[in-house]
């Protein structure tokens, strides 16, 4: 059954406005796992142009139809391979995709693709690493007990890959090598997030 984007809420929905804030003065931006397009679709409404790329047939076909005729461009490609041109966008978003790509490749090629001055902005998933996550683990119990009191969650149809293969202190240890001076954050809800802006040698008004 179609569900409204606006009725539809789940643990990645919940970080979707975090993503869409840090690229809102982007004018192009891709969508690396864009699965059916919701957060692009929501990027596109703040103007940018918007491209979103993610390998599974279905997910794109579903994100096509639920986005206006050529008002977003949808790629069901591979992106560690797909042939980008470099530092094509000034934006670049993912969702609780990178655990399905190798994490250094990832993000290199996202770095790359960033024109200088450009935003990256990531939420993804990584294992606990017991005991020292086990408070982590205890709050996202709580509050996804507490959510799910009031909220229906919406199961996506994107393909699922589990467990992810590196810890949160491992994936925040790789950003910073990849990404010096990227901004990691932990959140309750089984996820990260990485914001990063590649540096403009020229200065803004390049």
């Amino acid at each position: 059954m179609y569900v409204p984007d606006a009725e539809r809420w789940n643990h990645n929905i919940e970080y979707h406005l975090l993503l869409a804030a840090a690229v809102g003065g982007a004018r192009d931006v891709l969508d690396v796992g864009c699965g059916e397009g919701m957060l692009a679709r929501r990027i596109r409404r703040g103007g940018a142009a918007v491209t979103g790329i993610d390998p599974d047939s279905r997910s794109i076909e579903l994100a096509r139809d639920q986005s206006a005729v050529d008002d977003i461009t949808y790629l069901r490609a591979d992106f560690l391979e797909y042939p980008f041109e470099p530092e094509s966008f000034d934006g670049i978003v993912s969702i609780a995709a990178l655990h399905h790509m190798d994490t250094v490749s990832a993000l290199t090629r996202m770095r790359d693709l960033l024109r200088p001055g450009g935003t990256l902005a990531v939420v993804g998933m990584a294992r606990n690493d017991f005991p020292s996550d086990l408070p982590w683990e205890a709050a996202a119990l709580f509050t996804s007990f507490k959510d799910r009191l009031f909220r229906a969650q919406w199961a996506h149809p994107s393909p699922v890959v589990w467990p992810p293969p590196q810890t949160y202190a491992e994936t925040r240890r790789t950003a910073a090598e990849i990404l010096p001076g990227v901004r990691y954050r932990r959140h309750v809800l089984w996820r990260f997030s990485l914001v990063w802006t590649r540096p403009n040698p020229a200065g803004p008004q390049a």
